[in-house]
């Protein structure tokens, strides 16, 4: 009887635990994304090159994320995007983004 019950509930382990670890795999890649997009909002805020942001916000982004920054009216906007595969090889996707945005410091040269 006890061989049973394990062969019903084991099944159903392995779809919470397989469900737990894509929700720590999105919220973690939810996270870097906006610790990249901050990252690169500080920087072009202070005047930094653009490439430079992006190059700041590749480094904190999950891989292959893509970074668009928007100057306009003196403020900073930075937008990064991944797009994850939070269970590994199986073909479900998900698409993560975050937005960060920075006043333009004064005396900055123009980002662009």
């Amino acid at each position: 009887m006890v061989t049973a019950e394990t062969a019903v509930v084991l099944p159903v382990l392995v779809l919470v635990l397989a469900g737990a670890v894509a929700a720590v795999t999105v919220v973690g890649a939810q996270l870097r994304c906006v610790d990249a997009a901050r990252e690169a909002a500080r920087a072009a805020a202070r005047g930094d090159e653009v490439a430079t942001a992006v190059d700041l916000a590749a480094r904190a982004a999950p891989d292959g994320a893509c970074t668009q920054v928007q100057t306009d009216d003196g403020e900073v906007r930075v937008t990064v995007t991944a797009e994850i595969s939070p269970l590994g090889p199986l073909p479900w996707r998900v698409t993560v983004t975050a937005d960060a945005v920075a006043q333009r410091e004064p005396g900055a040269g123009p980002a662009g």
